[in-house]
């Protein structure tokens, strides 16, 4: 790995981004100008191009940046510098199901046990240059990722921005844990149904906090433990008229046809999973500018936790129809989320799910772009996603050009978080 030259200041201002009581200095500190080979705006790459950063903001980005008087220049050569990841749908309330089954962490782990390592998940993602996450779903936790967000939003611990959903919403019956059906288990999400039911149970996860509201459309509650539709069409578009009157979005859950119909027609902002889209469906959802988030890593991840070796063995049917949808989504023209379901594998590879968007088809700047403008624009955040005047200064580096090679995201470098440098290079030159 090339040395990179970095000015002193920026090594003190990770002390002070890690030690809270500092933090209230940030609006003291000086200017800094970042010099690295390339910048990638969100949209295109410009050779030579600096970023000055002012405060928690980006003052300017151009060829010619001179250093403020009073300023820090922070040299990373060999590196391209863009704006921090969004992740589209993050649990950082989980952690890998290799681990601990899904059933096991929301039955048998206490919530303090759960927050605990949500910490810990939270720092593993900022490090990784993922700046912005929105998580969705505390599953069985309930509102611990409202806390969680206040916590990094006050400086408590470390962590991207969040955008958080609270339990989600399920049809009665239709999530886990399941059996024992003496028993009313804990269950993974916040059951409600009906007319009265869903408006009460959507007002009251607004007024806790959640940022986005999580319905799931269908789940893997057929006769045969097949995936079908839960809420109906009518349910699910009062769920989106609720969250709308308070400015909000709502995110469904589907991987069926009919879940997936169903919610688009109902009005949602993005679909997630879609494993079961059909070219209609995916026709559909670009009319109405649905986002879709393929989480492609998750199912990818199950499939080696069940045996399969990527590379080895011959690819698994499930394996080969996401790539067939993923595909069918490419071609219809959806707009396209970069959001990995990231928990159900290790935090702080998020990684993981750009490279799998560039191995079914997709080009690497296309991917890039989709994880940085593309989903600042599908969840509407104005204030990042770009490198331009008067933006958050959420920005990463990473050592070669992630437009013509994606791993190179794995290659993190330098991380800032509103003006904050959070990860810099061990090796220091004054």
């Amino acid at each position: 790995m090339r040395r990179v030259a970095l000015a002193l200041v920026a090594v003190l201002s990770v002390a002070a981004f890690l030690t809270p009581p500092l933090a209230a200095q940030a609006a003291d500190r000086a200017p800094i100008v970042l010099r690295p080979d390339r910048v990638f705006d969100g949209e295109r790459m410009h050779d030579g191009w600096a970023v000055l950063v002012d405060g928690s903001r980006i003052v300017a980005a151009g060829p010619s940046i001179p250093t403020p008087a009073g300023g820090t220049e922070v040299r990373l050569p060999g590196t391209t510098l863009l704006p921090g990841l969004i992740e589209g749908h993050s649990h950082l309330l989980l952690h890998p199901y290799n681990e601990t089954s899904w059933n096991d962490q929301v039955l048998l782990e206490s919530h303090a046990e759960r927050v605990a390592r949500a910490t810990v998940h939270a720092r593993a993602t900022l490090m990784a240059g993922v700046t912005t996450v929105r998580d969705l779903g505390s599953e069985g936790a309930g509102y611990a990722d409202v806390g969680l967000k206040a916590a990094i939003d006050k400086g408590v611990i470390p962590g991207p921005r969040m955008l958080v959903s609270g339990p989600a919403l399920v049809a009665t019956g239709s999530y886990g844990p399941k059996g024992a059906p003496e028993w009313s288990l804990p269950k993974g999400a916040e059951e409600a149904d009906g007319h009265d039911g869903l408006i009460r149970a959507t007002r009251n996860q607004m007024g806790r906090g959640v940022d986005w509201v999580k319905v799931y459309a269908d789940y893997r509650w057929g006769p045969n433990g097949e995936a079908s539709a839960t809420f109906t069409e009518d349910e699910l578009r009062l769920v989106v008229e609720v969250a709308a009157s308070s400015g909000r979005r709502v995110v469904a859950h589907a991987a069926t046809p009919e879940g997936m119909m169903r919610a688009i027609r109902a009005g949602v902002r993005t679909i997630d999973h879609g494993d079961g889209g059909t070219p209609e469906i995916f026709a559909l959802m670009a009319e109405k500018h649905v986002g879709f988030c393929p989480t492609l890593a998750a199912g990818d991840a199950i499939t080696q936790y069940g045996g399969w070796r990527r590379g080895v063995d011959p690819e698994p049917a499930r394996i080969t129809r996401k790539r067939e949808t993923f595909a069918m989504a490419l071609s219809s023209g959806v707009p396209m989320c970069f959001g990995g379901d990231v928990g159900v594998y290790p935090h702080g590879e998020n990684y993981r799910e750009l490279e799998l968007m560039v191995d079914y088809g997709m080009t690497a700047s296309a991917v890039v772009q989709v994880a940085t403008s593309g989903n600042a624009d599908i969840f509407e955040l104005s204030d990042r996603g770009r490198i331009g005047e008067g933006l958050l200064a959420d920005l990463v580096a990473v050592e070669g050009d992630p437009t013509a090679d994606i791993t190179a995201l794995r290659r993190v470098m330098f991380v800032m978080k509103g003006g904050d440098v959070v990860r810099a290079p061990t090796k220091v030159e004054r």
